[in-house]
């Protein structure tokens, strides 16, 4: 991100008249919090993998947990936030292995965590990429099976998209807290920001259907586009990640089973370390 910056901070000075005599520090500052909501405190998680500050952090966010159960499959009952605390602890041991990319949970226990504070961990961590773990659920059960990659849009791609950005969006006020919006920020930084991590996370999501494929299965419309707070770091590429289905049996013994999330970790890890093998080669031809 560091040309993308240095862009930034150019159109910073051109908006303010550029390096008068009352500038009081160099670059530019975007505060992102909104007036009133505290940025999460607290010790930041532990990392694992690489241990070269200079290599990429991703940041993994197994979705649900504490007190917002999320989903509950109707074969075996089993609840949305230990099957995706479960699935990222697999992916986390894969990336971790192979020693090319440094990785860590926003929760690594059964707590809850509010949506906001989810992305802003990884922004506080300097993470170069965001992955929010989730199994889905179809309520009438209508037999939809397969993995979906979600990115942002400020408008819903369509139905199931808009109900699912409805759902993600409602789990704050489960906890009580305040929903996070872009508030009290320069709108001509944050949606350039925004526009670049939306196109990197949309070349994550192709990315992780081709590599990730040969290891399970994705729906025929992998790819679709939501309004969910937990995409909404406008400085960290982001996707929302759904397994599987909950509520088809087929799809819900594979989650839940060791094989099936060794099978989701190893897809992920290529995906990711050939997503980051990328970025490597576009930054040196700069």
């Amino acid at each position: 991100m560091s040309f993308f910056l240095a862009f930034l901070s150019a159109l910073m000075a051109a908006l303010t008249g550029g390096g008068g005599e009352s500038s009081q520090s160099e670059g530019v500052t975007i505060p992102l919090d909104q007036a009133g909501t505290p940025p999460p405190s607290g010790p930041l998680p532990t990392i694992y993998g690489s241990k070269d500050p200079k290599r990429p952090l991703v940041v993994l966010d197994p979705g649900h947990g504490g007190r917002d159960p999320g989903a509950t499959s109707p074969f075996g009952g089993r609840r949305e936030k230990d099957v995706t605390l479960a699935v990222a602890r697999a992916i986390r041991d894969a990336v971790a292995a192979g020693g090319r990319v440094r990785i860590a949970l926003t929760r690594e226990d059964d707590r809850f965590i509010i949506l906001g504070d989810r992305y802003e961990i990884a922004r506080r961590m300097g993470a170069s990429l965001f992955i929010s773990i989730h199994a889905d659920a179809a309520p009438s059960n209508d037999g939809a099976r397969g993995a979906t990659i979600y990115t942002l849009s400020e408008v819903a791609s369509d139905r199931q998209a808009a109900l699912l950005a409805q759902e993600q969006n409602e789990a704050d006020r489960i906890g009580g807290a305040p929903l996070v919006e872009d508030a009290g920020v320069n709108r001509i930084l944050i949606d350039l920001a925004q526009r670049d991590s939306m196109n990197v996370s949309a070349r994550f999501a192709a990315l992780l259907r081709r590599e990730a494929s040969a290891y399970f299965p994705f729906r025929p419309d992998y790819h679709r586009f939501a309004s969910l707070i937990v995409l909404k770091a406008p400085d960290v590429p982001s996707i929302l990640f759904e397994t599987g289905y909950l509520t088809n049996a087929t799809d819900v013994s594979y989650i839940h089973s060791p094989e099936g999330q060794k099978q989701i970790a190893l897809g992920m890890k290529s995906a990711i370390e050939t997503h980051f093998a990328r970025r490597t080669i576009e930054t040196a031809g700069r």
